[in-house]
């Protein structure tokens, strides 16, 4: 499988992702000239220059190939390349054994692909190490998806599932700490001293945590609000319990 990849940015991360490999660059030359602005193109990249036209139906063919939906190029550039490979779910389980730092998000029930991009460029932000996505899900793949998390998907491992209670359950058993985020909790969310491995887990915004997810959870906390709204996006909940948790 390949990715096609939009978004200044999302394509000048993938460009230096040394991950990443069969490189094919589809570009008008005005937006071959933005992308030299931020990013040093290598000398054996494949470039296919094209009008505007035809850069757009290039990306609807393959779009249809890939079997993604098509939206529009924008930046007038897109990448083709050779999916990034999966993380190795022996070294995964290994990591979370270790005293080391590994920070780790995973989503329940979040559908909403811009949060979830929006999530993940976060994530990358704050230097997450892994995040756990529903393998039916096709966050992490898409076009559009890249465009949104702006480059975060080169930097953090997606580590995916059929069952996230299952994963959460291996996780427990070797020790490893779930932090679960709910507006119900009764305990704030501040600064938790866990040193070593731990995991972040958020819901959708309509329903929050599942009921098998929450059974797995050694700390449910909640973001206190200090105004008469009390609820928040959840990508923007993500940003708070991260700065609190990761930083």
């Amino acid at each position: 499988m390949r990715d096609l990849i939009i978004g200044i940015h999302s394509i000048a991360e993938a460009l230096q992702n040394e991950s990443r490999s069969e490189l094919q660059l589809f570009a008008t030359d005005e937006g071959l000239k933005e992308l030299k602005k931020v990013v040093k193109l290598g000398e054996t990249l494949k470039v296919t220059c094209l009008t505007s036209h035809d850069l757009q139906e290039r990306a609807k063919e393959l779009c249809k190939k890939l079997e993604f939906n098509y939206v529009r190029v924008p930046n007038g550039v897109f990448l083709l390349a050779d999916k990034i490979e999966d993380p190795d779910m022996d070294l995964f389980y290994s990591e979370m054994r270790s005293r080391e730092i590994v920070k780790v998000l995973a989503l329940d029930g979040v559908t909403d692909a811009h949060n979830a991009a929006a999530i993940l460029r976060t994530a990358a932000f704050y230097g997450v190490n892994y995040i756990i996505l529903p393998s039916r899900s096709t966050f992490g793949s898409s076009p559009s998806f890249y465009r949104i998390s702006s480059g975060a998907a080169e930097h953090v491992k997606i580590v995916r599932t059929s069952s996230l209670p299952k994963l959460l359950g291996k996780l427990v058993k070797i020790g490893v700490p779930i932090i679960g985020l709910s507006e119900h909790a009764d305990s704030e969310l501040l600064e938790i001293a866990i040193q070593g491995p731990k995991v972040l887990v958020l819901g959708s915004e309509d329903k929050g945590l599942s009921n098998a997810v929450s059974r797995n959870l050694s700390h449910l906390f909640a973001i206190e609000p200090l105004g008469n709204i009390k609820s928040l996006n959840v990508s923007v909940a993500a940003a708070i319990s991260m700065e609190r948790l990761f930083s």
